[in-house]
Order: structure tokens, then sequence, then C-alpha cells
């Protein structure tokens, strides 16, 4: 089935920014590269939303509801629902995911 529709709230657009950001401070060009596989990953949601792996760390705590894809260091964590998507989302994996998903889910 094709046709999802993908959604990114303000909060997940603000992770991107941050990485962007961050990564711009030593290489402009650098950080441009990685929003753009950010994005290309993301969009690829459309097409494939199922072939991202339930979250690990939440499915220690039985959450099944949340998936994501990974573009290296960085974890895009969605939901799917219906024909729509909602980025919730993206994390630098090197960090303490577990706690920073809880966090974010329990608000």
């Amino acid at each position: 089935m094709t046709g999802y529709r993908v959604y990114i709230p303000s909060s997940a657009i603000k992770d991107i920014q941050e990485i962007v950001d961050y990564i711009s401070e030593d290489n402009p060009s650098v950080a441009l590269g990685i929003l753009d596989k950010i994005e290309n990953r993301i969009n690829s949601l459309k097409e494939y939303p199922e072939r991202g792996r339930v979250v690990p760390e939440l499915l220690n705590h039985n959450i099944i509801d949340y998936h994501e894809l990974i573009e290296t260091p960085w974890r895009i964590i969605y939901k799917i629902v219906g024909t729509d998507i909602f980025v919730l989302t993206i994390i630098d994996g090197r960090r303490n995911v577990q706690d920073i998903l809880l966090r974010k889910l329990m608000k």
C-alpha cells in the first residue's frame, strides 16, 4: 500500500534544526548533507512505513506502537496510525535513548 501521509510536528522539526545547527558550527555543507539524508529517510516512509523496526528500548516496556528508521547515528522515531505517519522525534542514538524516549512519550 502506498500513499501514506507523513506529519512532522514542531517538536520533531526542532530536533532536526538542533542537529543541523550543531553540525553547522563546524561544517555547514556537511550539515546540509545530513539534513538531506534525514529528510529523504523521513520521506521514504510515505511508501514503506512498515520497514522500520519497533523501538527496542520501548519493546522492553511492552510498547510496540513506535517504530524507528536509522540514519546513523540518528534514530527517527515514528508512529503509524492508519495511513498517517507521525514522526515523533529524531534523536542521537549515542545518547541514553530509553530515558529520552520515555520522557518525550510521557508528555
